[in-house]
């Protein structure tokens, strides 16, 4: 088998649900892969956590003004 292979038969591409390839696991293309990064950057994405401080400690946050 060839790294551009499907990794297992029922693996699927989180993003569209295609059949996931080794080169690019766990999605089947680049621009899938790509899709995802931009989720995270863009904050599509979120990591359960306690909530952000509405007014942060400004000596341990300062403001950039």
């Amino acid at each position: 088998m060839s790294d551009t292979t499907t990794v297992r038969a029922n693996a699927k591409c989180p993003i569209c649900g295609k059949p996931r390839t080794a080169q690019h696991a766990p999605f089947c293309s680049k621009p899938c892969r790509d899709r995802d990064l931009l989720q995270w950057l863009g904050d599509g994405y979120a990591i359960p956590g306690p909530a952000a401080p509405q007014n942060p400690d400004p000596d341990i946050y300062p403001q950039d003004d």
